[in-house]
């Protein structure tokens, strides 16, 4: 009898939830289009070996070739399909982005969390440290770093790591700052507790909202980061398909527009919905309610 009630209640509580969801989505329409188009991005990832109609790297077109029933996004110079490479782009693009922030913040939470929890000469010379990082422009920094390194993908990520880490120290270390001083930590201490545990079970988890919210909204930026450094021949290496250096090859073909708006426009989809959903994530876990006199 039990089972049979679980079974009869299973598909009741399957239409609770979508219509949770869908009412979810019509409460916040731009959240849930952002969704869709990264869900969209995840299946391309995943099946773009399924998807794409040509090999990436297959020369055997006819090159500059405009969108046709053949070729629906037209071909690049060296006569490859350029659908193919939009979508094998993905493979890269994206998931070496999402690699560029987790190991960002990482040093950045390893720096952050050291200058807040021991204070004293250790802050000053790890937040002295973060402000020289911080002085210099990114790209500039990062164009700077990938150059003496070499040009490849490798070394991107670790250029774009090594200055990206400054604004995730900042924000452990203030947070850092205010829980340091909790009762709950002090309390800890005072049990025995070191240094190394409270501040991976007392303050870590503090900081973690915050984490997740700046590398969501850091994840288009660092895909934008990696693609003007493949732009600029310090990224990914032909024949690769990458969305920056695909961007790269067709600025010396101007009359053939598709070269440069498809891998544009996906680079486009998945910074805006990236933002869009880390600007939500921000708003939920750190509403703000404004005041009428408040200024928007």
């Amino acid at each position: 009898m039990t089972a049979t009630l679980s079974l009869a209640a299973a598909p009741g509580r399957s239409g609770s939830r979508m219509s949770g969801t869908l009412r979810w989505a019509r409460r916040h329409p731009a959240q849930g289009v952002a969704v869709c188009v990264l869900l969209l991005w995840l299946a391309v990832i995943v099946l773009a070996p399924l998807l794409a109609p040509y090999d990436p790297l297959d020369q055997g077109a006819v090159p500059l070739e405009g969108p046709s029933s053949a070729h629906w996004l037209g071909t690049d110079p060296a006569g490859r399909d350029v659908l193919s490479r939009v979508l094998y782009g993905a493979r890269l693009s994206v998931p070496v982005g999402l690699l560029l922030v987790t190991a960002a913040a990482g040093i950045g939470t390893a720096v952050g969390l050291a200058a807040g929890f021991f204070g004293g000469w250790a802050d000053e010379v790890l937040m002295r440290v973060t402000d020289v990082v911080f002085a210099f422009p990114v790209i500039i920094l990062a164009m700077a770093v990938a150059a003496s390194l070499g040009p490849s993908l490798t070394n991107a990520v670790i250029a774009g790591a090594l200055v990206w880490w400054p604004s995730y120290a900042r924000t452990v270390r203030s947070t850092v700052l205010s829980l340091r001083e909790s009762d709950f930590v002090h309390a800890n201490r005072l049990a025995g507790v070191g240094s190394v545990r409270s501040i991976l079970v007392d303050l870590l988890p503090g900081v973690a909202g915050s984490l997740l919210v700046l590398a969501m909204l850091d994840v288009g930026s660092a895909i934008l980061l990696l693609s003007g450094l493949s732009f600029l021949g310090l990224g990914t290496r032909p024949p690769a398909p990458e969305w920056g250096s695909m961007i790269s090859e067709a600025s010396q073909y101007f009359n053939q527009w598709w070269l440069a708006v498809v891998p544009g426009l996906a680079i486009v989809t998945v910074v805006i919905a990236f933002n869009v959903l880390g600007d939500a994530l921000r708003d939920r876990l750190d509403p703000k309610p404004s005041t009428p006199g408040e200024r928007s």
